[in-house]
């Protein structure tokens, strides 16, 4: 299992962070410009990831204000669970780590771990810019 994360503290209430978090519609504004055809809802979405594979998501876990948990919803290159953990420091900041959990083979992790690492670098640092 490789495990790729990040994680940063936001100056907001751990129920807005969630509540941004736990729509699927909002994570467009996470994705970095490389993502196309996106499609979602509050619960699924789907897109294309340029030069590389299409992938379809769906949420499978929600503890509010704790935990969000997707899995893809339809065949993936490998099996993975992406996992936003929040963590209330005080009333008005967020800890926000973003996990990403993959089966990789060894070709596998030697190509794909560089890319999803930005990717989970990217995610963190866009939330920390869209919610302060």
């Amino acid at each position: 299992m490789t495990i790729i994360q990040n994680n940063i503290d936001i100056n907001k209430p751990v129920a807005e962070v969630y509540a941004f978090l736990a729509d699927l519609n909002n994570h467009e504004q996470l994705m970095p410009e490389n993502i196309y055809n996106w499609s979602s809802t509050a619960d699924e979405a789907s897109f294309t990831i340029k030069n590389m594979a299409k992938l379809a998501l769906k949420i499978s876990q929600r503890i509010e204000h704790k935990e969000l948990v997707c899995v893809p919803s339809t065949e993936a290159p490998f099996a993975m669970t992406l996992r936003w953990k929040l963590d209330e420091k005080s009333a008005d900041l967020t800890n926000a780590t973003f996990v990403i959990e993959a089966e990789l083979n060894m070709m596998m992790k030697m190509m794909a771990s560089g890319p999803l690492q930005k990717l989970v670098d990217h995610q963190v640092s866009k939330l920390k810019e869209l919610l302060g």
